[in-house]
């Protein structure tokens, strides 16, 4: 294993620990809106796995991890625009309840 690959290693899993801590103290109120900007945002990884597709050739490796980024990519940003949704649901005016004077 190169120094490079070792160094990428490390700075992956310090950008972890790093997630854990910062989203370990979003309030309540906040995380619903910010995970679902942070999964909309997610359509970066659905960029690069059409462009590894794109460049995969005959790899057989690069397309399996290209297809399986593109999938997991969608499923995120359409899972980010659905609790978007549902946050916002939450702060529509309810229509008035009828009363029996109305019918």
């Amino acid at each position: 294993m190169s120094v490079g690959t070792l160094g990428m290693i490390y700075i992956f899993i310090l950008a972890i620990f790093t997630g854990v801590e910062v989203i370990s103290r979003v309030p309540t109120i906040l995380h619903t809106p910010l995970m679902s900007g942070a999964n909309a945002i997610h359509g970066i990884v659905l960029i690069g796995g059409v462009i590894l597709l794109g460049t995969a050739g005959q790899s057989k490796v690069l397309c399996v991890l290209g297809f399986i980024a593109v999938i997991l990519g969608t499923l995120n940003v359409v899972g980010g625009f659905v609790v978007t949704d549902r946050m916002l649901e939450m702060f529509k005016a309810k229509p008035p309840a009828k009363t029996s004077q109305d019918k």
